[in-house]
């Protein structure tokens, strides 16, 4: 059928799409010429990534656009959309933090994620910080010096903060225009790269406070200024004209791209990221589509520096920045610094690097072996019941040896919190026919964590809904240490030995060990929070709605017992909010050994 379908196909531009036997897009591409691209993938000499992606591929679409910038755009948005797993991805990837200055109502400072900013007038965006605790540093140390509004919500009287005097009072006060200028127009120097006035503002308190004997201020001060010349000394690559931009470079070798990224900020080097990964053998289009997909995450600079071998215009529309080449002077001996470093990186990291796909993806291709299925996805569960209450399930998944948090799913039972059979048959009965309802992924294996008992159960769920064919189900039997030692086989009933010293047992012990872990959790939260409700209850003033929002906001008896009638008051009335306090301390008083 594909080579059918491969005569078909234009020389025409667009965007491809392959899936494998269960109709599932894999792999999504873009190409000049579709008909060239997709016939190299068929006819060609395929290797490493590639070769295991066509031995997956059983079909593909495509979609002709009218340019190869449209294609790109297309790609991204089909990468978004369907989380191919043979695409460059960044799951696992955060958005940087910023630091965020705004000055409506107040002058108030914070570190933000650039993915929740909303940008208006009156706020200035800094950033990106790769070292969040850089960032949260420096947001302490300009709230120390200068007397900007620190509370999210305004209080009716001035706190501790007016009367160390690092804040103006803005509750009750009415600041000067003039004052609030002079400080902001400070503020905005420092964050964008003016040193002098930091250092100096410091020195300054410094010699104030060794002078009135306050030698532990003067001592902590000292200490930040130390730490901020440290900051400098390791922003040295450095362009005069204060603007900011990015400049990326890559290294390829053995079938692996090390992209590293310089964040320049008002000329200096902020920060760099690094990431690792393998790749198809048209690395080049991956790596376009790497950085499209990262600037959906971050703010994009005014400029990007990179190399010419990718495709610069395309780039510069996709981004809507200026995306350039250099061949000369200090932007080029940064262009080639960033390629050392990448180059570096890569070295010095490959063998831990192989040696982690050989326990993720490698140990998965070891247990597809054994099974004689492929496998992407495992959703593998287990059940608590300790101390006979609060019966709960959860479901982990891995997806090509690497677990998916974000695809975890916690689940309340209803049946009795004894019966383990009952209790497998209606998780699983929820979790996959919501999926056939909702047309989410399905999973090539399901394990159980236990024998017979727990597969028959979901055998006969999916046999109820149809799925008894598509889906292997194995049980994960232990031995007397709590380890995983044999597989039992939902189809044939029979036991497969698994070899200790194996990766595929190393596989399914850490698969065993995190959904045995994600349940425990969840039920002791759940038992916390029912610990929590009772001895509530116990306390006059509070109601079913004051209960919930206590339990949300604290979350445990300790943590509402440690809270200062301030923060309980923001919940409860002030005699409330005492009678709390008491009532709690009492408890854990008389209760703790």
């Amino acid at each position: 059928m594909i080579k059918e379908k491969l005569n078909l196909v234009p020389h025409l531009p667009g965007s491809y799409q392959m899936k494998d036997k269960n109709g599932v897009i894999i792999y999504v591409g873009k190409a000049k010429d579709l008909k060239n691209r997709l016939s190299s993938y068929f006819t060609g000499r395929v290797t490493g990534k590639t070769k295991k992606l066509v031995s997956e591929i059983v079909d593909f679409e495509y979609i002709v656009t009218s340019s190869e910038l449209e294609s790109f755009i297309l790609e991204i948005n089909l990468i978004k959309k369907y989380d191919p797993k043979y695409n460059i991805l960044l799951r696992d990837d955060k958005s940087y933090p910023y630091i965020q200055y705004r000055r409506d109502p107040h002058p108030m400072l914070k570190v933000v994620r650039y993915l929740h900013v909303k940008k208006s007038n009156g706020k200035h965006l800094f950033g990106p910080y790769v070292n969040a605790y850089a960032a949260r540093r420096m947001v302490n140390l300009i709230n120390r010096l200068y007397p900007l509004r620190k509370c999210d919500n305004l209080g009716k009287d001035v706190c501790l903060f007016y009367h160390i005097h690092e804040c103006l009072g803005y509750c009750v006060k009415n600041t000067s225009a003039y004052e609030i200028n002079k400080m902001e127009e400070e503020i905005l120097a420092i964050l964008n790269g003016n040193d002098d006035i930091l250092i100096n503002k410091l020195m300054g308190l410094i010699q104030k406070h060794s002078e009135n004997m306050n030698y532990e201020v003067a001592l902590e001060l000292k200490n930040e200024l130390d730490y901020i010349k440290i900051v400098m000394e390791k922003q040295k690559v450095e362009l005069h004209d204060f603007i900011n931009r990015d400049v990326i470079n890559y290294y390829f070798q053995n079938g692996f791209i090390s992209i590293e990224i310089f964040f320049i900020r008002n000329g200096k080097l902020v920060g760099q990221k690094n990431n690792i990964m393998p790749v198809n053998d048209d690395y080049i289009d991956d790596i376009e589509s790497y950085v499209a997909l990262f600037y959906s995450k971050h703010e994009v600079p005014k400029e990007i520096i990179t190399t010419s071998e990718l495709n610069l215009d395309v780039l510069s529309s996709v981004l809507n920045t200026k995306v350039i080449n250099v061949t000369k002077g200090d932007k080029k001996r940064i262009l080639d610094l960033a390629y050392t470093n990448a180059k570096i990186s890569l070295e010095n990291n490959f063998e831990t690097i192989t040696r982690e796909i050989e326990r993720t993806s490698g140990a998965n291709e070891e247990l597809e072996e054994l099974l004689g299925i492929k496998i992407n996805r495992i959703d593998s569960f287990d059940n608590s019941n300790l101390f006979g209450s609060y019966a709960v399930s959860g479901m982990v998944v891995y997806k090509d040896g690497k677990p998916s948090k974000n695809d975890y799913r916690k689940y309340k039972v209803s049946v009795d919190v004894n019966d383990d059979y009952h209790t497998m048959k209606e998780v699983t009965y929820r979790r996959y026919y919501r999926a056939l309802i909702e047309h989410t992924e399905l999973p090539d294996l399901i394990l159980a964590d236990g024998g017979i008992t727990q597969v028959n159960a979901i055998k006969e769920t999916l046999e109820s809904l149809g799925l008894d064919k598509k889906i292997k189900v194995c049980g994960m039997i232990k031995n007397d240490k709590h380890r995983t030692n044999e597989l039992l086989d939902g189809d044939t009933l029979e036991t497969i030995p698994i070899e200790r010293t194996s990766n595929v047992f190393h596989y399914l012990t850490r698969i065993q060990d995190e959904v045995h872990r994600y349940t425990i959790n969840y039920h002791r939260t759940l038992r916390s929070k029912g610990s929590i409700s009772s001895l509530l209850d116990n306390i006059e003033g509070i109601g079913a709605v004051r209960k919930k929002e206590l339990i949300k906001r604290f979350g445990s008896v300790k943590k509402m017992s440690e809270a200062s009638v301030e923060e309980l008051k923001e919940i409860v009335p002030e005699n409330v909010a005492v009678n709390i306090g008491k009532y709690l301390t009492d408890f854990l008083n008389k209760n703790v050994d």
